[in-house]
């Protein structure tokens, strides 16, 4: 079951119209949300950063807190038999009557659906997983969570043609983050990671990944960190939604911590763990 503009119907039965501004030009947001055991983690965070995208493109936000959460909720109730849920919700600024750039009030379209995800064990962590860098071509607004994603659906095509996990993305020598997750360099014992603004976007996992390090007594330094300083790191970690805190261990084929994921990775996974339990 998804939901779709006020009703929940089988997912093969959901058609939006080819007039649809979200599917002709892109002219739309979205959120990813976990769900472990039925409950949302940081629903409001997320549901905080939609609203704010919404507003960064002029989308009226269609619904309050509480009738999202209602909406969610259902949704969730819909699929008892996912241990845990990924949701995806995408708003777009809705039907014309024709194809143009420009366009007048229109009712925004609504749809939201539900996946299964299987959350990884600590124990197939320890390895890490690789990455490549790739040079950051997007545009500069990467902190508005829209749909325009084709620079990065390439970047995700290409580290699966390679078969690594993600690509570490960088402008002008700068690290900024991946073509689906944020990222952490750790270096004597610091973690850095790029400063919020329009090159990376403000994931809701890495503020989650950042409390965890500050809980654990981890000085935490959010400045620009260069493609130097990548490869001469410590540790290497990656976060989103689904990946929760993951270590990275080879980038363009150079190991980082000899190939194994690091002490620092392990305390934040952690107790990452536990705001799992307290965040929901």
């Amino acid at each position: 079951m998804v939901y779709l503009n006020g009703k929940y119907i089988e997912k093969d039965k959901a058609f939006v119209s080819v007039m649809d501004r979200g599917f002709l030009f892109g002219d739309s947001v979205y959120e990813v949300i976990p769900v472990y055991k039925g409950n949302i983690f940081c629903i409001k965070p997320h549901l905080d950063r939609l609203g704010e995208s919404l507003k960064a493109i002029n989308i009226p936000n269609p619904h309050t807190f509480e009738q999202w959460n209602a909406i969610l909720q259902q949704l969730i109730d819909y699929h008892p038999q996912y241990n845990n849920q990924s949701i995806y919700l995408q708003v777009t600024r809705g039907c014309d009557t024709d194809r143009k750039h420009t366009y007048d009030k229109l009712k925004p379209t609504v749809y939201v659906q539900s996946s299964p995800f299987e959350v990884v064990r600590k124990e197939d962590f320890l390895k890490g997983v690789s990455a490549i860098t790739r040079d950051d071509i997007r545009w500069s607004q990467c902190n508005t969570k829209v749909t325009s994603l084709l620079a990065n659906i390439m970047y995700a095509q290409e580290a699966k043609q390679n078969n690594v996990e993600d690509v570490i993305l960088c402008r002008d020598n700068i690290v900024t983050e991946c073509s689906s997750s944020n990222i952490f360099i750790v270096k004597n014992g610091c973690v850095y990671t790029h400063p919020k603004g329009p090159h990376i976007l403000p994931g809701i996992t890495r503020e989650v990944v950042l409390e965890c390090a500050n809980y654990c007594g981890i000085n935490i330094e959010e400045v620009p960190t260069s493609k130097e300083d990548l490869f001469d790191a410590d540790e290497v970690w990656v976060s989103s939604s689904t990946r929760e805190v993951l270590p990275i261990t080879k980038i363009d084929d150079v190991l980082i911590n000899q190939g194994q994921a690091g002490e620092l990775w392990s305390l934040v996974y952690d107790r990452f763990q536990v705001e799992k339990s307290l965040n929901v």
